[in-house]
């Protein structure tokens, strides 16, 4: 059933989506959360959204609820300092516009139980997608970023963007159709690609390992195809927002690296996610600590990626006469037992390491996770990594410092452009907005 709320903020999203870049802001799908994701202008390097918005506002008023900080009209007023007739008619504007729905009553402390409030997860829906460069996965998920319906396939980023985003066209169809959605409920989607990315345009640039996609408008395609708003982003990026909101002790500070057919990093800092001036933050594939004859696929000689990542490791113990074309491979030979496999991506981990030493010593993180497909590995590969690192960094900043693997698997990163999407079309600029277009079509 499609929903007032759903229609009104798809219909602002679209309007809006012409005339300014997208932001993201606190991402607080956990109650009691709220770090901050990068915001930045057009350009990359403008100033941010003031980090405590106005709390007068619907959209305010609606951020305070699902954070989980209140959950009565009372608590609302007491936490706002507004007069209680204002949060009443902000809260009847949310609940109109099923943003909001009562769920009950709390105790009593005298008088009338307060009546409790909660976000309306199921007000809308969002279309994601975690697009590798051999596989993928795309998901239906609710307001709360949870899957309502999903799909994983094989499938090679080099088809080029027509062929591959006809396909997730496709395959968006098919998953509303099994979560009983229609395309009039998605609120917002989410992107993820395995290459640099311009944030603001929503489009790859110069991307090693996807020929035809520079500069592809992929953003404005989707945006076209299915009315709402778009946003894209590396899938590294997106990787680390979903297991950096699934932290059991939350962080400020955090380094997602995945190692999968490419080596990339997503880095969190401050609790904001960096995407440096021009998108390019966290490409640790291409420095260069590798075998300085091996050229990469980037054209420079001795690059991480070119000597540790997954399709590397693959072609070397190819050349040794064993059946190994992609990560998976590997991975499946280490588990094996196999000795060559095993001692291959041992030195892969070394590799890995001497690079997060460095970034050890000049960022300090809190948390190091380890992810993708050459993460399946297990401990041949995480073992290595954590000797290295421990090994060549400071004693000060490894005195805390946790090396996991990740705790999401190949589900981290439709979480994350879940949470991404989600935190846009639900921010408070947009909710506000919501209602003041639903309050005009009245």
């Amino acid at each position: 059933m499609t929903t007032q709320s759903s229609v009104d903020l798809r219909t602002f999203c679209a309007r809006k989506s012409t005339d300014f870049c997208y932001k993201s802001y606190s991402f607080v799908l956990a109650p009691g959360r709220s770090p901050w994701l990068n915001v930045r202008t057009c350009s990359g390097r403008g100033e941010g959204e003031p980090r405590v918005p106005t709390t007068n506002t619907p959209g305010a008023l609606l951020k305070l609820i699902r954070q989980g900080e209140a959950a009565t009209r009372a608590e609302l007023v007491d936490l706002t300092g507004l007069a209680r007739s204002t949060v009443s008619q902000r809260i009847d504007d949310l609940l109109a516009n099923h943003l909001l729905i009562e769920v009950g009553e709390a105790p009593s402390t005298g008088g009338r139980p307060p009546t409790l409030l909660e976000f309306n997860r199921d007000a809308g829906v969002v279309l994601v997608a975690d697009l590798g460069a051999t596989h993928s996965r795309l998901a239906v998920s609710n307001l709360m970023a949870e899957p309502l319906a999903e799909t994983a396939v094989e499938r090679d980023i080099a088809d080029g963007p027509e062929a591959m985003l006809n396909w997730v066209e496709e395959e968006f169809r098919s998953l509303l159709d099994r979560a009983g959605r229609t395309v009039e409920t998605v609120m917002g989607i989410g992107i993820g690609l395995p290459g640099p990315v311009e944030f603001a345009s929503g489009q790859a640039v110069l991307p090693p390992i996807m020929p035809g996609w520079d500069r592809y408008d992929v953003r404005g395609r989707l945006e076209a195809s299915f009315g709402a708003p778009t946003l894209v982003d590396n899938d590294v990026n997106i990787m680390a927002l979903g297991e950096w909101w699934a932290l059991d002790d939350p962080v400020d500070d955090f380094v997602f690296v995945k190692v999968g057919t490419g080596i990339g990093s997503g880095l969190i800092l401050g609790g904001t996610l960096q995407r440096g001036g021009d998108g390019a933050a966290g490409d640790i594939g291409h420095i260069q600590v590798g075998d300085p004859t091996v050229i990469c696929r980037c054209g420079n000689p001795g690059c991480l990626e070119a000597s540790a990542g997954g399709a590397a490791l693959a072609k070397a113990l190819a050349v040794k006469g064993y059946d190994t074309r992609v990560t998976n491979d590997v991975v499946a030979l280490v588990r094996d037992g196999n000795h060559d496999a095993i001692q291959t991506v041992q030195e892969a981990g070394r590799l890995i390491g001497s690079v997060l030493a460095a970034i050890v010593n000049i960022l300090n993180p809190s948390v190091i996770m380890i992810g993708g497909d050459l993460a399946s590995a297990g401990a041949e590969l995480l073992a290595r990594i954590r000797e290295v690192v421990y090994r060549r960094s400071t004693a000060l900043a490894t005195r805390h410092l946790v090396i996991r693997s990740g705790a999401l698997g190949d589900r981290s990163g439709i979480t994350g452009a879940a949470a991404m999407a989600i935190e846009h079309v639900l921010s408070p600029a947009a909710v506000n907005s919501t209602l003041a277009l639903a309050g005009r079509s009245t």
